[in-house]
Formats: structure tokens, C-alpha cells, sequence
């Protein structure tokens, strides 16, 4: 039977609130992010990338919703929303595009640097900040590395990747060094939006549908039907892939991708591939429910995917941290299910120390 819990203090005490797409930086990156949004680049994601980081002040544009003060900042004002919301934990991440707009070289440095940061941080609060490690996909020998650094030496919980670099994902088999690295490692590469690529950017470039109204799904969505059509998953079999706000329309799609991929199989416009795209979906991707406070969208999600499958996430400083956690405590579903999506499946994907 489902039912609701109420806001009490007493059941907060008893359900651990781990959210799972929280985004951070640090002073490095954001300035070489400045610079980028004064370079030539066309890059789509120089619209978000210059409203945050080069004119903070306009009032005009992404600049009035102050996301920067809120991604460099850990204690003024996370920690404090976080205790006053009840979040236990947030599992951070160095934000979209990360490091991929730089040069190679350039990423590695900030990569690891970043890395380094975001491990001092959760050493110095443990039972509040978990962390992803950034790599730099550009040279994925050394991106390998920056991997095993981040698990064996920092004791990061894996890894963040903003899908697309320079164009090209995770399905072009030179970048597989990188998920050899993480299967052996056993951690998840969470696959987080950032615009679309040069070839996919046209229509989306008017309305505002670049970012995350419409274009960031487009992107990510098509970055995991890549790896799934792509037979990525019958090369790396336990590869655990993680996407958000509410598995970017996959999930919804997921009969018809399915069915098609099938068709295509048979008449040979597709490349025949060990498993079904279902399931690939099913066994080697997990979603959290990032920015999508739906209940219903959240309810289709558990009964297509598994409760298994799917956590809670906020999104901050995106999206506010208090109707993140009004819709989970209010979201009708057993106890079972609420601690699997709070916290469970978060410590058990994540490698996060049970409280």
C-alpha cells in the first residue's frame, strides 16, 4: 500500500536525504570559463557560460539568478539551506560544460585541480559532501588516469562527463579507454547535460530551447541512445551509466526506441547489437529525478525502470533546494521505495558510507 508521510521532525531523523546532482566549482574554472565566453567559439553553450560567468551582474539574462555565487560557495549558504531543508548530503559535481570547452592540456590541469578541491571538501565534511571526479575526455589515456587518481587516491564516488567533447560521445570507441577505466573501477560515469553540439544546435537556438527547457535532454538523451544503438554495453557489461531530470525523456521513449532500433536491426540500418536497447536501459543506466519535480513523471519512472533505478536530486544551485525536498516528502509511495529513492540506491550506486 502507498501512502503519504507527513513533514514531521521525527520522520526526517529517520530518512537520510542524499541529493544526487548537485552542481560546484571553483575560482580556476569559473575565470577560464570568463575567458571562453569572450573567445570567437560558436559554441552553444557560450549563451549560459557568458551570462554566469563574464556579466554576473546583468539583469537581463542568466546573470540575475546569481548561480555563481551559489556554485563557488559551500558554507555561507549551502550548508545552512542544506540544515535548514533537511538535506543530509549532496553529491557534488563541477559544473556544465566542466572542463570540455578548454584545450586539452588546460583541461587536465583544471580537472585534477578540481579533483583535488572537491576531495579536500568532502574530507572536511564527510557525512555532508560526496564527490564526482571531472576528467578530461580529450586525451582519454590521460583521462584514465585522472580516474584511478580520483578513486584509489582521493576516495572520490565517481565520475561526471558533460556529454558531448568537441562533438563526439562516449560511443566512438576512442574514448573507451575511459570506460574500461571506470568499469574496473566500478563506478558510475554520470552523463550530465551541457548544449548541444555544432551539428545538432540549429533549431534549437531560438525560444530559449538551448538549454535546459528543451536542448540539454535532446543532447544527453541522444548521447545514451548513441551508446545503446552503438552496442557500447556489450563491450563493457557492467558499465554504469547515470543521466537526469527524470532519465532526459528516455524512459517515456523507451518502447518506441526499442521497437525501431529492433526493426532497423532486421532490415539492416542498424548495427545488430547482443541485447536489446530495453534492455540496456534497464541493466546499465540509472536515473535520478533532477529539476523534475512531477509525481507523476516520478511514479512512470519506478514502475518502468525498478525503484532500483532511479534517486532524488535537486539540482542546486539551479533549481531551489526547498520544492525539491516539499515534492519527495510529499510524493505517494511505500517506505520502501522513499528510502531507495532518498538515499538507498545513492549509497549503494555511489559508494556513499551508509549513516
Amino acid at each position: 500500500m502507498r501512502h503519504t508521510f507527513p513533514q514531521t521532525d521525527k520522520r526526517r531523523a529517520e530518512l537520510r536525504l542524499i541529493a544526487t546532482e548537485e552542481a560546484w566549482s571553483i575560482p580556476e574554472v569559473a575565470e577560464e570559463l570568463r575567458k571562453t565566453a569572450n573567445s570567437p567559439t560558436q559554441s552553444l553553450d557560450k549563451l549560459l557560460v557568458k551570462g554566469i560567468y563574464d556579466a554576473p551582474s546583468d539583469t537581463s539574462g542568466y546573470g540575475k539568478l546569481d548561480f555563481l555565487s551559489g556554485l563557488k560557495d559551500i558554507e555561507e549558504h549551502r550548508l545552512p539551506q542544506m540544515d535548514e531543508f533537511g538535506v543530509d548530503m549532496h553529491l557534488l559535481a563541477l559544473t556544465a560544460p566542466g572542463v570540455q570547452m578548454f584545450d586539452a592540456d588546460t583541461a587536465m590541469e583544471l580537472a585534477s585541480l578540481a579533483n583535488d578541491r572537491l576531495a579536500e571538501v568532502c574530507r572536511k565534511y564527510p557525512t555532508r559532501f560526496a564527490g564526482l571526479a571531472s576528467f578530461a575526455p580529450h586525451s582519454p589515456k590521460r583521462a584514465a588516469k585522472e580516474m584511478e587518481r580520483a578513486i584509489n587516491d582521493l576516495g572520490l564516488n565517481g565520475f561526471m562527463i558533460n556529454s558531448h567533447t568537441n562533438g563526439e560521445y562516449l560511443d566512438d570507441p576512442k574514448f573507451w579507454p575511459i570506460l574500461e577505466a571506470a568499469e574496473a573501477l566500478d563506478r558510475c560515469i554520470y552523463i550530465h547535460p551541457r548544449a548541444a553540439s555544432d551539428t545538432l544546435k540549429g533549431p534549437l537556438q531560438d525560444y530559449g530551447m538551448d538549454s535546459a527547457m528543451w536542448g540539454y535532454g535532446v543532447e544527453v538523451g541522444t548521447h545514451a541512445v548513441r551508446m545503446m544503438a552503438g552496442g557500447v554495453f556489450d563491450h563493457f557489461p557492467k558499465l554504469k551509466i547515470c543521466i537526469g531530470h527524470m532519465g532526459e525523456a528516455v524512459p517515456f521513449w523507451l518502447w518506441r526506441i526499442n521497437f525501431m532500433n529492433s526493426r532497423a536491426q532486421v532490415v539492416g540500418r542498424a548495427k545488430k547489437t547482443g541485447r536489446s536497447m530495453a534492455e540496456y536501459f534497464q541493466d546499465n543506466f540509472v536515473i535520478t529525478t533532477s529539476g523534475v519535480e512531477d509525481p507523476l513523471a516520478l511514479r512512470y519512472a519506478i514502475d518502468k525502470l525498478g525503484v532500483q533505478n532511479v534517486m532524488w536530486a535537486i539540482d542546486y544551485p539551479y533549481q531551489p533546494m526547498k520544492p525539491a525536498v516539499d515534492f519527495i516528502e510529499a510524493f505517494e509511495c511505500t517506505e520502501e521505495e522513499r528510502h531507495a529513492l532518498c538515499h538507498g540506491n545513492a549509497e549503494r550506486i555511489f559508494h556513499i558510507d551508509p549513516a
